[in-house]
């Protein structure tokens, strides 16, 4: 169990960045991912809990519950076949290559997710914490197909605006609070700015090739393997001289104790012990 109180970035101050490196991690023959957890930044990550860079081929997981958090698949675009999409309030969805499914479980909801057969499945699977105020609220979810999207595109970039907004082009509002998920493809000596809204925290991840962040004057090479997450600047250039792809995540952080075992985050151990006891009873919903 993880007990995470009040974050270090709530002062005023010049921008923060930090580094995180990912753990490897693989189940049987179908699945491998490049895991990162919020632990590893104490509250730098905020709302972030974890980010799972993952590829999946057969099915691994099954049925599980989730609460206290948005649980987001974001697909990428060299994804193959279709991504089965299953959840206790109804949805049977095949995702396409590119889509996003942003399930807000918040009091509990049970999900399942498995490439179908022949597929592959390139994605991320995100965390992303509720605030105590909603974290009892009715489970809710929205799918957004890559065609609905909005592109911003240049010579230089590619940015498929899955949610949020950025550089006053506005995608999907999750069911949640507001989040911008940008999938950034540039070119070779390519470039692109991101202007993070007031106050939002930001977390970059490069999926392929090379590319840097430009934050306050001072470049951050990003490796493959890892993070960087960045509060309080307001503006991050990525720049990349051989062509690269990179997420980038933003919102604002939420700055809230909370309890968080497995798959369920709460905002105290009581809640915790509720939801878990609920879940034993089948309370959080199954899947037909």
């Amino acid at each position: 169990m993880t007990v995470q109180y009040a974050d270090q970035t709530h002062k005023p101050q010049a921008a923060i960045t930090r580094s995180q490196q990912g753990e490897k991690m693989s189940r049987d023959t179908g699945f491998e991912a490049l895991s990162f957890v919020h632990r590893q930044l104490d509250g730098l990550m905020d709302p972030l809990i974890m980010v799972d860079h993952f590829t999946m081929t057969e099915p691994t997981f099954g049925a599980h519950a989730h609460a206290g958090i948005s649980a987001v698949s974001v697909l990428f675009e060299d994804s193959t076949g279709s991504f089965r999409n299953r959840d206790s309030l109804g949805n049977d969805i095949e995702l396409a290559p590119g889509d996003l499914y942003w399930l807000k479980a918040a009091r509990g909801a049970v999900h399942d997710e498995a490439p179908t057969p022949g597929s592959r499945t390139h994605a991320l699977q995100i965390f992303v914490n509720l605030p105590a105020a909603q974290k009892l609220d009715e489970p809710s979810a929205r799918h957004v197909p890559t065609a609905e999207m909005p592109v911003i595109e240049n010579s230089s970039h590619r940015v498929r605006v899955m949610t949020g907004k950025s550089n006053g082009v506005v995608g999907a509002t999750p069911p949640a609070l507001p989040f911008t998920i940008l999938d950034i493809s540039l070119q070779a000596n390519g470039s692109f700015t991101h202007r993070p809204d007031p106050g939002d925290a930001a977390w970059l991840h490069v999926i392929r090739g090379e590319i840097e962040a430009e934050i306050d004057g001072t470049r951050h090479r990003l490796s493959s393997d890892a993070a960087l997450a960045a509060h309080g600047t307001d503006e991050i250039r990525l720049l990349s001289g051989e062509g690269g792809q990179a997420v980038l995540l933003s919102g604002a952080p939420l700055r809230e104790p909370f309890v968080q075992k497995g798959p369920f985050a709460m905002r105290d151990v009581d809640q915790l012990a509720a939801v878990i006891a609920a879940h034993a009873a089948g309370e959080l919903g199954t899947i037909d």
